[in-house]
C-alpha cells in the first residue's frame, strides 16, 4: 500500500498518536474511516453505473485484461520480432521477406590465425 511496509505503518501510527494526542486521535481515526467508506461507495457506484450503461453483454468483461500495468513493452516487441522471423521463415523463397532478410545480413569470413579483429572507432 503506497510503498509502506508494516513496520513503517506502525511507526506512522505512533507518530500520529504523539502529534495528535489521545484526545483528538479517536476523532481523526473516525474521520479517516468515514473517508475510506465514502471512497469505496463512490467506486462501487461508478462501477455499477458503468455496468448499467454498457449493458448486459459487458457483464462478463474481464477488467484485469484491460489493466495497462500488465503490458510490458519489451515483451510486446520481442513477440512481434519472433512473429516476423517466423513469418519470414515460412515465406517461399524469392519473396520480399526472404530477399530483404538475405541482403540485410552482411557476409562475414572467419579470421585467419593471427589476424586482428576489425576495429570500428565510432562504435560504442
Amino acid at each position: 500500500m503506497f510503498g509502506l511496509s508494516g513496520e513503517k505503518l506502525i511507526i506512522l501510527v505512533i507518530i500520529a498518536a504523539f502529534v495528535l494526542g489521545p484526545e483528538r486521535l479517536p476523532q481523526y481515526a473516525k474521520q479517516l474511516a468515514n473517508l475510506i467508506k465514502s471512497v469505496r461507495r463512490m467506486a462501487e457506484g461508478a462501477k455499477d453505473q458503468l455496468a448499467n450503461e454498457l449493458g448486459p453483454e459487458y457483464q462478463d468483461l474481464d477488467w484485469k485484461k484491460l489493466d495497462p500495468r500488465q503490458y510490458d513493452p519489451r515483451r510486446i516487441i520481442r513477440e512481434a520480432l519472433v512473429e516476423d522471423l517466423n513469418s519470414a521463415a515460412s515465406a517461399p523463397l524469392g519473396s520480399g521477406l526472404n530477399a530483404a532478410k538475405v541482403t540485410a545480413q552482411p557476409k562475414s569470413k572467419p579470421l585467419v590465425s593471427g589476424e586482428a579483429a576489425p576495429y570500428d572507432s565510432e562504435a560504442t
